[in-house]
């Protein structure tokens, strides 16, 4: 059988919205921190990287993880094979980072209440584990930075307020501050503290100033963000404040501002609002960037440059956003809020070019900026991130980026948090292998499941039930580089309106133009399970296009339902996910119905035995004298064990009456799609549910990213040849 990978070497298309570079970072590596914890530790416990680091050598990442009051340490000395290094135990909570030589300097939140903020400033060497200097710091730590020389460290003291009380409105007593100290060789003088007072220069709550960002030019001027005051102060390496001035507001057209509802919608628009920067950076002597996460009142979904003398030199308004929205990143629900919550921004220089990192937190992506004209930032990639990226480092010297993606997902029995290692190629993108970029309208996608193959090359998706106001038919351009969405069709009933209650995991043709889909039911919420023919423009007709399933299976049907359905002369073929209540273990059914004769029936396919979690069907597709399938278990990352596609030969597809004893047909392996993805440097994605079979025999496979929610956002979508 020939294998051929096409996609996950695919060079990223170079289009309006990315500028060509003569080379490109890709992922090369990713470390779960939960591999850091010793031999017998609860490894279900929680565990977080966030503000991360690296020694001087370049060869050892040093990371903050709050949830284990822990520092951690990786071995990157072979970066695409990131090795542990252990975590050392903190007093408290670690708030940030930053790493002069081999030694560390952590903030450690010590707060007993809002009211009684304190903290630490600690210094370790990482070659050993041993606390070689401490200062109390007089409050609660957050971000720390350190000079280009080592010579000191800027701590921002945020003292948070209490979103808990008065709904969380500034001001709330003790103010923060600024604390900068020197560092000694292998140590701290704490002797040499600085306490500078940030109080009473915001016109917001100009009382109690929370400092949440430092950065440090090469002058050892320090700017830091005062992010619910939404301003912006410059100090001096003397502890002075040389300029302050407010982060401002924009205008934004074009979001999608509203996220009560299963949609994509980007014909909304907030005015006036607040930047209230997060991280910040400086590009340069001169210049620093902004991340606008925002807070309580504010947010606006992008990132800034700055002159330090307070002109705004360039903003990204929506555009990061929509860039992000092309690749499937969108986090829907988080629409009313921040949307894509830019919320890390960090300054390398490779070969000679300024770049500046964009971290979207919900987004999951990573924005790469080359900012050698700072008052026209050009987009060159955006880099798929595990989930809810905080902190990064550059290590031009060795041609790498580094994130850390704090999200543990460990209690909805998703992806681990993971560190990602980026190397800087003489080679094409990698990432993303889909997007709508190019379209006339703005169109978000997500949530991928079911797909189908044309005679003319093109493939079509559905989204699933995620996006339950807007269920949709995306058609796909395989030929481009990325795959390219170039149409959708929105899938609505006689009267115009979406068509809601479906939860649409397959898709096949109809032969005449149109579609089958296949919605997978769920009793509680009113969804059938149930089959769909839709009209090339989306119509479902009434009574005629809704086909429910008969007695004999709606009398033992369970929540997994149909996943997927192809199409075989007059008949409709569907895979059900996971057993029903009258399928034997680890048999589940391949239902069929007959267009012409109405007439219901079943086979029973033999799927894995799993060893945690559960295995099921996730795509049936006709090609040549086979059905292939597949099947997959629901675990992530390290713990994933068999995502495969399977084929049956169509002599064996002869359907039994429901009800009773069903034949048992016989898989072969076609493919494990574990190497496949893995192949990217991430880890591996659970929902492998789409496959569409191209008449010359290439098969295209796509993963489900969730709609973003309590996901990555990655979309993979590769191809491979079968007989």
């Amino acid at each position: 059988m020939s294998m051929r990978l096409v996609c996950l070497t695919s060079a990223l298309a170079l289009t309006t919205g990315f500028a060509q570079a003569d080379q490109s970072f890709n992922r090369i590596a990713s470390f779960p921190v939960v591999k850091n914890m010793a031999e017998g530790e609860d490894t279900t416990r929680e565990s977080s990287p966030e503000i991360i680091d690296v020694t001087a050598d370049g060869m050892t990442l040093v990371y903050t993880d709050s949830p284990l009051g822990a520092l951690g340490l990786i071995d990157i000395s072979d970066a695409a094979n990131p090795a542990p290094k252990g975590n050392i135990a903190l007093p408290g909570e670690p708030t940030s980072v930053a790493v002069i030589g081999a030694i560390a300097y952590v903030g450690v939140n010590t707060s007993e209440s809002y009211t009684q903020p304190s903290g630490r400033l600690m210094a370790f060497d990482t070659a050993t584990g041993a606390e070689v200097g401490a200062c109390d710091i007089g409050g609660q730590p957050d971000s720390l930075a350190k000079s280009k020389d080592g010579a000191f460290l800027s701590v921002a003291i945020e003292n948070e307020r209490n979103e808990d009380l008065n709904d969380g409105v500034i001001p709330q007593l003790p103010a923060g501050n600024l604390v900068m100290v020197n560092t000694t060789d292998g140590g701290l003088d704490c002797a040499s503290m600085k306490m500078v007072d940030l109080t009473g220069l915001a016109e917001i709550a100009g009382s109690d100033p929370e400092p949440e960002y430092v950065s440090i030019n090469g002058l050892g001027e320090t700017v830091i963000t005062l992010q619910e005051n939404n301003h912006m102060v410059v100090v001096s390496k003397e502890g002075d404040v040389l300029n302050h001035f407010s982060a401002g507001a924009v205008d934004l057209d074009g979001i999608d501002a509203t996220d009560e509802r299963g949609a994509m919608i980007f014909t909304e628009s907030q005015k006036g609002r607040l930047r209230e920067p997060d991280a910040v950076t400086w590009i340069d002597d001169t210049h620093f960037a902004t991340a606008n996460e925002g807070d309580y009142n504010g947010g606006s979904r992008g990132w800034t440059i700055f002159n330090k003398d307070g002109t705004v030199v360039y903003d990204s308004g929506v555009d990061f956003e929509h860039a992000i929205v092309q690749i499937g990143h969108y986090p829907d629900k988080r629409s009313d809020a921040k949307g894509v919550e830019p919320e890390s921004v960090t300054f390398g220089e490779f070969d000679g070019t300024p770049y500046v990192f964009v971290g979207a937190e919900r987004a999951s992506v990573v924005g790469v900026y080359d900012v050698t004209d700072p008052a026209n930032p050009v987009l060159t990639q955006l880099l798929p991130s595990g989930t809810g990226p905080e902190g990064y480092v550059t290590i031009p010297e060795r041609g790498l980026l580094v994130s850390a993606n704090e999200k543990d997902l460990i209690e909805d029995g998703g992806a681990r948090a993971h560190v990602m290692l980026f190397e800087q190629q003489d080679a094409p993108a990698v990432y993303p292998h889909l997007t709508s970029e190019g379209m006339d309208e703005l169109t978000g996608w997500g949530a991928i499941s079911g797909m189908v193959a044309d005679a003319d090359g093109m493939i079509y998706a559905v989204n699933d039930s995620f996006y339950g106001f807007q269920p949709s038919i995306f058609k796909i351009d395989p030929s481009q580089t990325p795959a390219r969405i170039i149409d959708v069709i929105r899938i609505h009933r006689a009267n115009g309106d979406a068509a809601q209650k479906l939860d649409l995991e397959g898709i096949t043709l109809d032969g005449n133009g149109g579609f089958y889909v296949a919605s997978e039911g769920r009793t509680e919420r009113a969804i059938p399970h149930a089959i769909y023919h839709v009209t090339k423009d989306g119509l479902i007709k009434t009574n005629k296009g809704e086909i429910t399933i008969p007695p004999a299976l709606m009398n033992v049907e369970k929540r997994f339902g149909f996943e997927g359905i192809t199409k075989v002369g007059d008949t409709l073929w569907m895979a059900v996910q996971r057993e029903w209540k009258d399928d034997p273990k680890n048999l589940v059914k391949l239902v069929s119905y007959n267009i012409e004769t109405k007439e219901w029936g079943a086979v029973h396919y033999p799927k894995a035995e799993p060893d945690t979690g559960w295995v099921g069907l996730s795509e049936i597709t006709a090609h040549g004298d086979y059905v292939y399938i597949i099947e997959r278990d629901n675990q992530n990352d390290h713990r994933a064990v068999s995502k495969k596609i399977y084929r049956v030969a169509l002599s064996e597809m002869v359907p039994a009456p429901l009800g009773g004893e069903l034949p048992v047909v016989t898989k072969e392996e076609v493919r494990d799609l574990l190497p496949d993805l893995k192949s990217t440097g991430g880890y591996v994605l659970d929902k492998v549910e789409g496959l569409a079979i191209l008449e010359d025999g290439t098969a295209w496979v796509s993963t489900d990213n969730d709609g973003v929610d309590d996901s990555s956002g990655e979309t993979m979508f590769w191809s491979f040849k079968v007989e």
